[in-house]
């Protein structure tokens, strides 16, 4: 199992970052907000999860490891897999999670693309006495991530896409955003609104 990654960051794509440790670029699947925080050339250390498939070994990277404990957790809910658990990260802090979660809050839990209201039901049934209560850190971490000046765009747009909207709806998502993106030019947030302009759509 592989804990952690410490690296050189060698690239950062719309969906996942490649680190350079001992020669070796590693690629990491990560949410917006997390790839918001890193840039290539400078060193960083992620944790990681690896989900081992028959035809596939992907590895997950995180902020924290707060966040890496709820992908875990998550994915031990019937019906959520590794990219539904990403999913419900790129969306919702892991605070925000417990507290939707403790306080069987299916409205907010069905944010999440892919989260239907029984899923969101199955969910809170099966970790609602194993989440926890919020640590607090969540969303100060979450929260005052500086997006590049350019890119967030592309980034928010991609983020859309892997979450299972088309091209066109994500679009739509990142103009009606825009406006707002000089007031909070931080893409887990930006991300978090266009997912909102899109449910109210």
């Amino acid at each position: 199992m592989i804990a952690f990654v410490r690296g050189k960051v060698a690239g950062v794509t719309l969906s996942s970052a490649v680190l350079e440790v001992g020669g070796v670029g590693l690629e990491l699947m990560c949410t917006p907000g997390t790839l918001a925080t890193l840039r290539t050339g400078d060193e960083a250390i992620l944790p990681t999860s690896m989900v081992v498939r028959e035809d596939s070994l992907t590895l997950f990277g995180f902020l924290d490891d707060d966040e890496k404990s709820c992908f875990e957790l998550l994915q031990t809910a019937s019906g959520v897999g590794p990219k539904l658990a990403q999913a419900a990260l790129a969306v919702l802090s892991p605070d925000d999670l417990r507290m939707a979660i403790s306080g069987e809050d299916v409205k907010t839990l069905t944010k999440v693309p892919g989260i239907g209201q029984k899923g969101a039901q199955r969910i809170i049934l099966e970790l609602k006495d194993r989440i926890g209560a919020p640590v607090g850190a969540g969303q100060s971490t979450r929260t005052g991530v500086p997006a590049p000046a350019i890119g967030w765009r592309d980034q928010v747009h991609q983020g859309l896409v892997g979450l299972g909207w088309s091209t066109k709806e994500a679009e739509k998502a990142v103009d009606a955003v825009a406006p707002t993106a000089a007031d909070s030019p931080d893409v887990g947030a930006l991300l978090r609104a266009a997912l909102q302009s899109l449910r109210k759509a």
